[in-house]
């Protein structure tokens, strides 16, 4: 696979994602959206629903879009090593345009929110009060159960996808995209309450650079402190997901 289908593909598949999926976070959020309070499920089936567009999207780089499945398919095999750099930066990259782009098609929304007498008082808060349209945070702050969390989740995500049998073949076929994006909207229905389930290390990381840059007023902050937990946990879970499938599978 050359260096431009990588960078085409995952840089277009993940911004396709973050775009929907984070629209989705964004459609429900606010008030001034026709979507408001449609509530979890809503979200589960939206972000799955993002991440088979963007499968789709990003055939001919083989559809990663999230560092995690990266990681696990090079323990496996599938990719090679010397190209992990290259689809994790991409996968950044496209992340960060995604999140741009939910920002730009909600302007009025984002404007309406957070310009509201209410949200002056909210300025300072940490994490900011429209944080979920960019990056997860937890219910309960406790770093040991988060990690443990996005680990789980991301370890049923990418064993899934390798045992799906499809990484050996050329390109991504319908039902294989079809039946990740099954598995990540059960995954938001069963395991992301705790953490709001990055399962992807870019999803988090990029909208959370996106959301400290933009000009947004009485945003609050980024959460920085706990932004470590959504990129090593899912980096955990797809290298152990990798090893289990090299060892109990291949």
């Amino acid at each position: 696979m050359s260096s431009s289908d990588i960078f085409i593909g995952e840089t277009l598949g993940t911004a396709i994602l973050v775009l929907l999926g984070g629209g989705v976070c964004a459609a429900v959020t606010f008030k001034r959206s026709k979507a408001f309070e449609a509530g979890w499920v809503a979200i589960a089936f939206g972000w799955g629903f993002a991440v088979l567009t963007g499968a789709y999207a990003a055939q001919i780089s083989g559809a990663h879009l999230n560092p995690a499945v990266t990681v696990g398919l090079a323990i496996e095999g599938t990719t090679e090593w010397a190209d992990v750099p290259l689809y994790w930066g991409c996968q950044l990259l496209g992340a960060m345009i995604g999140s741009v782009l939910v920002w730009l098609a909600y302007q009025g929304q984002f404007r309406a929110e957070l310009t509201s007498p209410e949200m002056e008082a909210r300025a300072k808060d940490n994490p900011g009060p429209v944080h979920g349209v960019f990056f997860t945070s937890p219910e309960i702050r406790n770093a040991a159960q988060n990690l443990t969390t996005e680990v789980i989740a991301t370890f049923v995500l990418v064993i899934a996808i390798l045992t799906q049998g499809l990484t050996k073949g050329v390109g991504v076929s319908g039902i294989g995209a079809l039946l990740t994006a099954l598995v990540v909207v059960g995954i938001g229905l069963s395991l992301g309450g705790p953490t709001g389930y990055a399962i992807n290390p870019v999803r988090d990381l990029g909208p959370r650079i996106v959301h400290a840059l933009l000009p947004l007023p009485n945003k609050g902050g980024s959460d920085w402190s706990y932004a470590w937990i959504p990129v090593v946990g899912p980096l955990i879970g797809g290298a152990l997901a990798g090893g289990v499938y090299t060892v109990a599978f291949a």
